[in-house]
């Protein structure tokens, strides 16, 4: 490549962005991925300022003093504050871009394909807040499918099963179009919430949803696992107020997800009976193609 063009990759504009509910990825046009963090913000109550982002307000929380706030801008997949998506939409392309581009950069958003058009003007009056120039918006589903190459321009079915923090995302791509798609807020962030209530009512113990996922992570799984695995953790005790440790097992957990998972399963379901025959064959061909962390997490555990 020639020093020209090393230069005007470097100089791009056009950014791509995951904002996830729980992880929030920026592509920067000819560098790749260059942001994977945690969709979190750390605000210091008393100034309004912003104290952390991503990884490192992740590491303040439960941490931190009364002056300061962890907030996590989006829930089920669509912002609910669009002012702390904006700062932390900023906080992040600061990281990117080391020195300011010379005009605002062009941007693609993925957003879950359930959306309502009040939600999108929420995520496109954030990028606009945060210093974006023209955004457009896609399909998590549609991005998915892309970023895993499948021949989407083709007039052959593709379906895309993307498992995030907040929601599900279930599509059948042909054409560059979306033939029938389901979108389910159940995902990571219900998932953790099962572990911390069922800690709760069956060990007495009180956690931390960071914690929650860890023990998702270490030992959850979409099916029994052929070698069993097991995890200490502590956590302070409901009646005593004493700091305790318990062993949880991979089996103990996977009870816990049944539920979420079969809420997905169900959501597949119902997507699939409004393919039309001939995108059906399609599907029985080519599979099921998973996205998402949820996905990468059930998936590692399966195989």
């Amino acid at each position: 490549m020639s020093m020209i063009a090393r230069m005007l990759d470097i100089l791009s504009k056009d950014v791509a962005m995951d904002l996830g509910t729980a992880n929030t990825l920026i592509y920067l046009k000819g560098r790749g991925v260059l942001l994977d963090e945690p969709s979190m913000i750390s605000i210091d109550e008393d100034t309004g300022k912003v104290v952390a982002v991503g990884n490192e307000a992740k590491n303040l929380a439960g941490r931190h003093g009364r002056h300061m706030r962890i907030v996590r801008p989006l829930r089920d997949g669509v912002i609910h504050d669009i002012d702390t998506a904006s700062q932390m939409i900023s906080q992040f392309l600061s990281k990117v871009f080391t020195r300011l581009p010379f005009s605002r950069p062009k941007m693609v958003i993925a957003v879950p394909s359930g959306v309502t058009s009040i939600e999108k003007r929420a995520v496109i009056e954030a990028a606009d807040m945060a210093g974006a120039g023209r955004v457009h918006l896609i399909e998590e589903p549609m991005a998915a499918a892309i970023g895993n190459g499948l021949a989407v321009d083709q007039p052959m079915g593709h379906m895309v099963v993307d498992i995030g923090g907040g929601t599900t995302e279930v599509a059948v791509i042909s054409l560059f179009t979306t033939v029938c798609s389901e979108s389910l807020r159940v995902a990571g962030d219900k998932a953790n919430l099962a572990i911390i209530r069922h800690i709760q009512h069956q060990h007495h113990m009180v956690i931390s949803e960071s914690l929650a996922e860890i023990i998702k992570m270490k030992i959850g799984s979409a099916i029994p696992l052929s070698k069993g695995l097991a995890v200490k953790i502590k956590g302070k005790d409901i009646f005593s107020g004493m700091i305790k440790t318990i062993t949880v097992t991979d089996r103990e957990i996977h009870e816990v997800l049944k539920a979420q998972l079969r809420a997905i399963v169900e959501v597949i379901k119902r997507t699939l009976y409004k393919v039309p025959p001939d995108l059906a064959s399609d599907l029985a061909l080519n599979g099921i193609w998973l996205a998402g962390g949820g996905a990468l997490r059930y998936a590692a555990s399966a195989g």
